[in-house]
This record gives structure tokens, sequence and C-alpha cells, in this order.
């Protein structure tokens, strides 16, 4: 049986599809403990975020609907599942974030949704709210749209022309773990090749260069090794140009308890988070600090240390590196050492202009960072 509302009010409905927005996270937030599943006061479609360019942004975030065709066996809105169905109208959904956004509470939309029936039917809602805000009202603002894995080409053009950013969820590293986790849909077809129309049709040079492609791995749910979703992490970044790669751990009890068991060990069911944040190390290291997936250490099943944050794992494998002279090394060497920063390193660069550093405490105060990298330094 599935749980229908009665002629919900509007609000109602976003209390649910909001709530149901949640397991979504490719709408760019982040391991940062102030962004990720936060949301303001006001509402569960509020949600204070950093943007795929690296801004700050607060985004109303949504489901058009969580009626859903598909039976993705980790998600719990699911066809299977017994829950509350309801669908905001386009002009439900546009009148009440231009009301949020007349009050400045908002300045951007974030909008996906379950499958209404087809993929394209589902892209004609998405981009229908799209081409209101932009066409009818002169929205000029930040809007992200979910690319339906399925949708067709034209679907997803049209999308293009709307959107800032446009997000096609990869879930799983092969086809063989999405097997394991859904029927219906089919790796390459629905998802692989809509990610790759993306990448062309947003590359240098082409008509939509502008707008930025971002996906998310669901962790854990096919039992796959944290090395099979750095490979493909790496695959994103490096082929299809992927903008930003997001992550969101598996919960058990949320989706099909029938899933096959989780590969990784897992003490504590927090644990399942650190997996999380682990893998967010990984894709930072790979955009912000030159790593690439030969630098990467996993254990003997393939997966990241739960105690180490992988970079320090790397030091630890490399001793032949270190120590590093910080009066000396490279701006390369000093942002492999542990603790050291974009921030700190470009102080200890600064600093060395003026004069020899003799101590650790001539970079800063000395915290854990600081004293996790004066091991791996010499002055």
């Amino acid at each position: 049986m599935v749980g229908v509302v009665s002629k919900p009010s509007t609000r109602e409905k976003l209390e649910i599809l909001s709530a149901d927005a949640q397991y979504d996270l490719a709408c760019a937030c982040s391991c940062n403990k102030d962004e990720h599943r936060q949301r303001s006061g006001d509402g569960k479609w509020i949600y204070p975020v950093t943007l795929p360019n690296g801004g700050k942004s607060t985004l109303f975030k949504t489901l058009i609907s969580n009626v859903c065709t598909n039976d993705c066996k980790y998600c719990p809105l699911r066809e299977q599942k017994d829950v509350c169905r309801c669908s905001l109208r386009a002009e439900e959904t546009v009148r009440v974030f231009l009301d949020y956004l007349s009050q400045r509470k908002v300045f951007g939309l974030f909008l996906s949704s379950g499958v209404l029936g087809s993929a394209d039917a589902t892209m004609d809602r998405l981009n229908g709210v799209a081409k209101i805000l932009r066409n009818k009202h002169g929205f000029g603002g930040y809007i992200h749209l979910k690319i339906i894995p399925g949708a067709s080409d034209a679907a997803i053009e049209e999308a293009l022309s709307l959107a800032n950013t446009v997000s096609v969820n990869i879930e799983t590293p092969g086809a063989k773990n999405l097997e394991k986790l859904s029927e219906k849909k089919k790796y390459i077809s629905d998802i692989i090749e809509p990610m790759k129309l993306v990448s062309r049709l947003t590359s240098a040079g082409s008509r939509y260069a502008g707008v930025k492609q971002t996906t998310q791995f669901i962790v854990g749910a096919a039992g796959e090794p944290d090395a099979e979703i750095v490979k493909y992490m790496a695959g994103l970044y490096e082929r299809l140009k992927m903008h930003r790669v997001y992550f969101s751990a598996y919960q058990k009890g949320l989706g099909d308890e029938s899933i096959a068991g989780e590969q990784v060990s897992l003490e504590k069911p927090t644990d399942v988070f650190m997996r999380e944040h682990r893998l967010y190390q990984v894709d930072f290291l790979f955009r912000k600090y030159g790593f690439e997936e030969s630098d990467i250490v996993f254990d003997g099943n393939g997966n990241l240390s739960l105690a180490t944050d992988p970079k320090e794992a790397w030091a630890v494998r490399h001793p032949e590196e270190f120590p590093v002279d910080v009066n000396r090394a490279s701006r390369f060497s000093l942002l492999r050492v542990p603790g050291l920063g974009h921030v700190t390193v470009k102080r200890i660069l600064e600093q060395r202009k003026a004069g020899r550093i003799r101590y650790i405490e001539d970079i800063g105060k000395v915290g854990a960072r600081l004293y996790k990298a004066s091991k791996y330094l010499v002055f």
C-alpha cells in the first residue's frame, strides 16, 4: 500500500519532498561540518552550501515529486516502499521559490525528482520550472537541475540551456555493482552515456561551456571497496572533466535490508560516515593537491584507513620523501606534508623571503595540524 496525503497544502508537500531530497548531496553539500546535511530553521528546503565554483550560497532544495518507478534497493523512495507520495506543480515550486528569493533567504535553486512515469516526462517537469523562472520571471541566478538517468539527448540539452549546474548520479563504480541495486537502470546507456554527452556539450569553446557537471556515489550499498570508487572518481575527473564528485554513505534500514552486506568491516554505525569523509579527503587531494590514483593507499581489502587520513597514509608509505626542509622545499613538496594546507604553505613561502624559518612556532600557533606537520619537517 502507498500512503497518500489528501489534498496537501504546498507547505505540507515541501515538508515531505524536501526531507526526501536530503539523500541527494550533488547540490554541493560537502564534508564540512557547517554544510553537510544541514538546513536553516525556516524549513528543510533551505540549505547553506558551497557551490561547485567555490562560492557560498543558500539554495532552495526540493524534489518535484517523490513518486518513483525505479527499484533502487538503497533508496527509501523506490517504487516498492510504503511512503507518503506527493508532487509539486511547476507553479507551486516557482511561487514558493520566488517568495523566499524576494526575502533574500535563498539565492539559488536545486531541483531533483523521483521518476514520474518516464525519464523524459520527469525532465519535462524539472525543465518546466526552470523555463518559467528564466523566461517569465527573468531569474538569472543559480539553478541546479538533476538529469534523470535514461533521459533523451534533447531533454539533457534543454536542461543545459537553463541550468548553471547539472548532475547525473553515477551511484556505483561500474555496471556489476549497479546490477546489485537495480534491475531497471542500465549503467552505460542510462548513466554513463548521459554523463559523456554533458561532458561533450560543456567542453571548452562549446555553447554550454559555462555549465558545471557534478555527480554522486552511494557509498557502501553495493559492497564495493574504496579502491573501486577512487578508480572511477579519478576517471571522472580525467576523462569527463567532472567538476565535483560527491559521496553519500548508505545507511542500512533506509532502503532494502536484502542488499548484499558491505565488504568493509565497520565496527560502529558511525564508521560509515568516516568512510564517506575519507573519500571526500581523497577527492580534495585530487582536486587541490595534485594527487593521482596511484598515490592513494589502501589496505589489503582495497579500503582506505578509517584511522589515518589519506595524505598521512601516503607520507607513511613514502619515508624517502621526508623530512622536508621548510626553508628549501618546493611548494609541491610542502603541500605533500601532512598537516600543511594551501594557506600555511603560502605563509611559509612568504616568510622565507624575509628570512630563515627556525622553529615550527615561526609558522603559526602550534595546534594539532602544525604538530603533525612538525614530525615531517626540518628547519
